[in-house]
């Protein structure tokens, strides 16, 4: 299985890869740009990512002035052909913002989520996921159905080859809280045991009595990239937008914020003797 590739975090490659070009030559912005004909706000645009699109000329003609040898030059060129190209979730652009979480999420490494409301997205199954999206209401939503799609579409990411390593911090109440039905919250709950067995996932529940911790703000995602040349990036969901962090501060302060949650959770084997003997008290209620 040929493994998906983030436009997003492709702009970004060819962002640092020029701008690493060009400081490396000694120009600045406005140097570059009267020395390439390419317009200055053109070149900021590619650097920071910001460009949907980079014109071959262009392209070119910076590579000209950067006096790259053809390997290099063929090498950007071909990130700016692969940064248009869609991947899976282009199918579901009613769904997914411009950057989409899964543009990340089919880059990252590793993954570390603390979810404190809910069973992460990735581990969701169908039911408990339609559940969550029609979030009580008793009327149900025309696009529930293209939404669960979508989030069962992300999961795909954890049976790869090459998968990412997930560390999901879960508090207790998201456990508990009954989504949907009984026999909902009891099919969740096993289908995270079966998660768990996985070598690249690990689940660790924040039970009530770590009392308080780091996390109390809300749910947080941090991801990682194989090449070390692509920075940290944490998200956080909120009712209102979709926040993408990439300062160091912010990277900082989540890190410190996930190791206090883990730190403070149950272990691995703990956890999933919990979610156990949390399923079988529900199946005999």
């Amino acid at each position: 299985m040929q493994r998906p590739y983030s436009p997003t975090i492709r702009r970004r490659r060819l962002g640092f890869e020029l701008r690493r070009l060009r400081d490396e030559r000694g120009f600045t912005l406005d140097e570059a740009s009267k020395r390439s004909g390419v317009p200055r706000a053109t070149i900021g645009k590619i650097e920071t990512a910001e460009a949907k699109r980079t014109r071959s000329r262009d392209l070119d003609a910076l590579a000209d002035l950067y006096e790259v040898d053809q390997e290099t030059r063929a090498a950007l060129h071909r990130l700016s052909r692969e940064s248009k190209e869609k991947g899976w979730w282009s199918r579901y652009k009613d769904v997914f913002s411009e950057r989409a979480l899964p543009d990340f999420e089919a880059e990252a490494s590793a993954l570390r989520t603390y979810e404190a409301q809910v069973v992460p997205g990735l581990f969701q199954t169908p039911d408990y996921a339609v559940e969550v999206f029609k979030g009580g209401r008793a009327v149900d939503d025309p696009s529930i159905t293209r939404k669960v799609e979508a989030r069962l579409a992300r999961q795909q990411i954890l049976s790869r080859v090459k998968a990412p390593h997930v560390t999901a911090v879960v508090d207790e109440g998201a456990l508990r809280r009954i989504v949907g039905t009984p026999s909902v919250m009891v099919e969740q709950l096993e289908h995270l045991e079966h998660l768990a067995v996985r070598h690249n996932i690990d689940i660790q529940v924040l039970a009530f009595a770590s009392g308080a911790h780091l996390g109390m703000a809300g749910s947080f995602t941090i991801m990682e990239f194989p090449d070390p040349r692509d920075s940290p990036i944490v998200y956080v969901g909120t009712p209102s937008d979709d926040l993408y962090l990439e300062q160091p501060s912010d990277i900082e302060r989540y890190n410190l914020t996930f190791s206090n949650v883990q730190g403070a959770a149950l272990s691995v084997t703990a956890s999933v003797q919990f979610i156990a003997d949390l399923r079988a008290s529900m199946e005999n209620e």
